[in-house]
């Protein structure tokens, strides 16, 4: 007698996606815990290489404290974002960074369950960056200034987040140059533009 496969159902194949989603957002604990990923640590952070570099330089500032994000901090994780923000900072200008600029930040909505500060240099080039949504997590008010978040902290006691509909419409921003007025029709012709500013 023979048997039928079972047909995926809309239900499975949501819970496959959600599964699948889960495992990658979880990604970071367990690239935190690979030696040949860390660029550096102390008793508070680790710092590792983004995975997927949206320039020539991308890291990530990660607290060993497990907190998930921004949402979760409080006043009194204030003095871990400005060690964190300090660690970024000497990163950013030890000797094989110094003919490089970068930018230090959070996504106002987080995709990756830890907590994790952007050390990124504002070349923007890599073959990684493909999207208009990659391209708007670092060159709108979707990405958060590490010194803005800091002071906020210090100054209420809480951060202030966009919610998800501003994020979605930040991300939906229209193409334009992060160092010129020029408006690109598409990503490639962003991508081949900035190369002008290497």
């Amino acid at each position: 007698m023979s048997t039928k496969r079972a047909q995926p159902t809309a239900n499975n194949e949501k819970s496959k996606k959600q599964k699948t989603s889960g495992y990658w957002a979880l990604g970071l604990l367990d690239t935190m815990k690979d030696p040949e990923s860390i660029v550096m640590e102390d008793d508070l952070v680790v710092v590792i290489k983004d995975k997927y570099p949206k320039a020539e330089y991308h890291y990530l500032v990660l607290p060993k404290a497990d907190i998930s994000s921004l949402k979760k901090v409080n006043k009194e994780h204030l003095s871990l974002l400005q060690h964190m923000q300090h660690v970024a900072s000497d990163l950013s200008t030890d000797d094989e960074h110094k003919h490089k600029n970068f930018k230090m930040g959070y996504h106002a909505e987080a995709s990756m369950a830890r907590l994790h500060l952007h050390l990124i240099s504002d070349d923007m080039v890599s073959s990684c960056l493909k999207t208009k949504k990659h391209w708007n997590s670092y060159n709108s008010s979707f990405f958060l200034s590490s010194a803005d978040i800091c002071q906020q902290f210090e100054a209420e006691g809480v951060v202030k987040l966009p919610k998800s509909e501003v994020c979605r419409k930040l991300l939906d921003t229209p193409l334009k140059c992060h160092k010129c007025s020029f408006v690109p029709k598409h990503m490639p012709n962003l991508k081949d533009h900035i190369l002008s500013h290497k």
